[in-house]
């Protein structure tokens, strides 16, 4: 097992970097094959990577985080699922964010797609995705129930759904078409 310490507290330009206290990601590769190849990412540079595979753009950081560079600064923000899609518009409306105007809140198979089935808090490669919370993202994708909508985490809780008013992570994809 390969361990991964981050300070609870760390300055960059002036701005705390969010983490738990001494979260240590743990990866086992004998548990599971790989799940997200760094290679199949095309870091643009600017706070986004496209996934080489799909097409789709995803934003480095959660809602609420700055990238810095090199890392993702600040606390991630929470949203209802109506503000998570409020926020994607409203940054569509406002000019986009690095070169995209069509941000969106991904459905539960796209969010999927970059779960690191190795690794676990969280449950992604964080050199692609930094400072990501091990707790539950939002997804666009909506059950039977209407009051309801899937979420996914990055801790070890997995896939259900919640109910919409709950305050939760948010991470953007560009591309793709929303369903």
């Amino acid at each position: 097992m390969k361990a991964r310490h981050f300070p609870f507290f760390l300055l960059l330009g002036g701005l705390p970097v969010w983490s738990s206290a001494w979260a240590e990601q743990k990866c086992d590769a004998h548990a599971y094959p790989l799940s997200i190849h760094a290679e199949q990412f095309k870091d643009n540079g600017d706070g986004t990577l496209t996934d080489n595979q799909t097409k789709l753009t995803w934003m480095r950081c959660s809602l609420g985080q700055v990238w810095s560079g090199t890392t993702c600064v600040g606390k991630p923000s929470t949203h209802t699922w109506e503000s998570a899609k409020a926020e994607a518009c409203k940054l569509n409306e406002q000019g986009g964010y690095a070169g995209h105007s069509d941000w969106r809140v991904p459905q539960i198979p796209e969010l999927a797609m970059i779960v690191e089935r190795q690794c676990s808090n969280p449950r992604t490669n964080i050199a692609l995705f930094p400072a990501t919370p091990a707790s539950y993202f939002w997804t666009a994708t909506v059950p039977a129930d209407p009051g309801n909508a899937y979420v996914l985490s990055f801790g070890a809780e997995g896939a259900r759904y919640k109910g919409r008013e709950e305050a939760l992570n948010v991470r953007l994809v560009s591309g793709g078409k929303s369903k």
